[in-house]
């Protein structure tokens, strides 16, 4: 008898939230829902125009993408990133980064007795793409943790969710020299790039400070949805050595995974355009600055955070009593343990609110 493929996976760790979120939610002015990171302000104009200017689209787009999308993020790349020596056939525009971080070692022929590595903190899509695949997976933030064993892929993620730390170039280079001597796939998803708050400026792994000027090896993963507010519109890409790109695109395309054409024109607008950006960087560094504040004066402990949407915070005990006390105030945030058992003693504060609920968040923290 076939076995269900969800029972290979871990379970959804929102569904545990439940009780918690309902207890939040019945405060008599509301809840104030810093649990998930999803945009709450308007996607930019210039991007709603690209999208209605392309609305006429009777045909089947190409899994490859346009010309012209793939172009704008080799451009982006160059412009706000510093990467150089990527070409048309090093880009490929997803449908969302989550179904390209979940799918991709089945697509990239990784299966039964293969390892994958991903950070002792992660994003937990990590670890179904490996469930998914068959895989073997180590959630581990040290190389040597794998021993005479060899990852067939590895993921790093700088700036991280959930806790906002940057990778600097040091570190970076060693994790490129160690897995190009093994021939490790190498990783890197960098949704939250372009929100940096404090510190040395986070790097690209496509970035020839630090991969040497090659991109042998290496992929990138990056995301709309944060940046520029376009969590609705899923559109991502995955760039670099092109003969990987070369091979998801294989894959994908024998799928049907094909971004719709008017995204993909709303995509470029994006892409195009830093104004909007920059807006919305002040937007959250102000929510930022008032949370930061407000849980500091509380009682928790920031740890990292430099980066990324989130506060990564702790009061030393379990994270759950954290989340219920919090609740109990209508305030809702995510257990660390959603991340894995190094967030424990942590929660993650997104500052995606409104700036009112913000406001009422900090209130209800001084309370």
């Amino acid at each position: 008898m076939l076995q269900p493929v969800s029972g290979r996976l871990p379970d959804f760790p929102w569904d545990k939230l439940t009780t918690h979120a309902a207890t939040a939610r019945a405060h008599p002015d509301g809840v104030c829902d810093l649990s998930i990171g999803t945009p709450v302000d308007p996607t930019p104009a210039v991007v709603q125009e690209a999208l209605r200017a392309a609305a006429d689209s009777p045909g089947y787009p190409t899994t490859i993408g346009l010309e012209a999308t793939r172009q704008a993020a080799i451009d982006w790349l160059a412009r706000r990133h510093g990467v150089t020596g990527l070409g048309l056939d090093g880009v490929l525009p997803v449908i969302g980064s989550k179904e390209l971080i979940g799918s991709m070692a089945v697509h990239l022929g990784i299966g039964a007795g293969d390892l994958i590595g991903y950070p002792a903190l992660a994003y937990p899509t990590y670890e179904v793409g490996a469930a998914l695949a068959g895989a073997e997976s180590l959630a581990t933030d040290s190389l040597t943790s794998f021993g005479p064993r060899t990852p067939e892929l590895l993921w790093i993620n700088s700036p991280a969710n959930p806790s906002g730390r940057v990778l600097p170039l040091d570190h970076l280079r060693k994790v490129v020299d160690w897995s190009r001597e093994r021939g490790t796939i190498l990783v890197s998803d960098e949704c939250y790039i372009e929100c940096a708050w404090e510190g040395e400026r986070p790097l690209s792994i496509l970035d020839p400070q630090v991969n040497g000027g090659s991109l042998d090896g290496l992929l990138a993963v990056h995301s709309l949805s944060k940046r520029s507010n376009l969590a609705g519109y899923r559109c991502a890409f995955v760039a670099g050595d092109p003969a990987l790109v070369g091979e998801l695109l294989a894959v994908r395309k024998n799928l049907g995974l094909q971004m719709p054409g008017p995204q993909q024109r709303a995509m470029i607008a994006a892409l195009d355009d830093d104004a909007h950006v920059d807006a919305q960087h002040a937007l959250y560094a102000a929510r930022r600055a008032k949370l930061k504040e407000a849980l500091l004066v509380a009682g928790f402990t920031i740890d990292h955070s430099e980066a990324s949407l989130y506060l990564w915070a702790t009061r030393d005990e379990d994270c759950w009593r954290t989340v219920g006390d919090l609740a109990e105030k209508g305030i809702l945030v995510a257990p660390g343990e959603f991340y894995g058992v190094a967030g424990r003693q942590h929660v993650r504060v997104a500052f995606t609110a409104t700036d009112e609920r913000i406001d009422v968040a900090v209130a209800r923290l001084a309370g």
